[in-house]
């Protein structure tokens, strides 16, 4: 599962192939969508939880709310179940769905006129760590190289040769874990990559009310 981006994206898989998927795109609503697309993905496949032997989520880099929704359900899950929970890159997601095996980029919108991005060498390798950056700021480091993701196609004078997918989709995801893990590869611990601080902030200064 995945709730990094504005795609609230869950796939269940057996360790060969995905068995049934489910995104939504809504940034404003994860906590709403998350809970019934697992129960969607498992009713597709005819199963229920306690088939599940592991979890795989998405840590990020994502805006702090959206986030937090998939690794706590993702940590409840595992623990309720007694099963490992693994995190991912959510770029890397990303990355792995395009196919691309060339030098690109992927970029998701991070707000506040700003792209969490990262380069790769091609769809399995990344090549840096992910960053938050002004477009504006990164152009002479992705200029002719193409890039995937909703940060590319909102800054299309940055990223001139934006391409599909747009967005997240868990079952590249799991396909890239299951990957990885058959090849004996260790994956994240599923704690967030936030990489800034989140909008809402702790006031420094509290009002001192005294009784009259």
């Amino acid at each position: 599962m995945d709730t990094a981006t504005p795609a609230v994206t869950v796939a269940l898989h057996d360790g060969q192939s995905v068995v049934a998927q489910s995104s939504q795109v809504d940034a404003r609503r994860h906590g709403e969508l998350l809970l019934p697309a697992v129960h969607r993905v498992l009713g597709e496949a005819g199963l229920k939880l306690d088939a599940v032997t592991g979890v795989v989520v998405g840590v990020g880099p994502g805006p702090y709310t959206g986030l937090r929704v998939g690794l706590v359900t993702a940590a409840t899950f595992a623990s309720a179940l007694g099963v490992p929970v693994h995190g991912l890159c959510t770029l890397d997601g990303l990355a792995y769905a395009s196919g691309i095996d060339e030098p690109f980029v992927v970029a998701t919108d991070a707000r506040r006129k700003e792209v969490y991005w990262a380069r790769y060498d091609d769809h399995r390798t990344r090549a840096t760590e992910p960053s938050v950056d002004r477009p504006a700021d990164i152009a002479d480091r992705v200029a002719g190289l193409p890039a995937v993701g909703a940060g590319a196609r909102l800054y299309g004078e940055v990223f001139a040769d934006a391409r599909d997918p747009e967005h997240q989709s868990a079952a590249a995801l799991a396909a890239l874990a299951a990957e990885r893990l058959a090849a004996g590869g260790e994956l994240l611990d599923p704690l967030p990559m936030y990489l800034r601080r989140p909008d809402a902030q702790v006031p420094k200064n509290y009002k001192v009310v005294t009784p009259k």
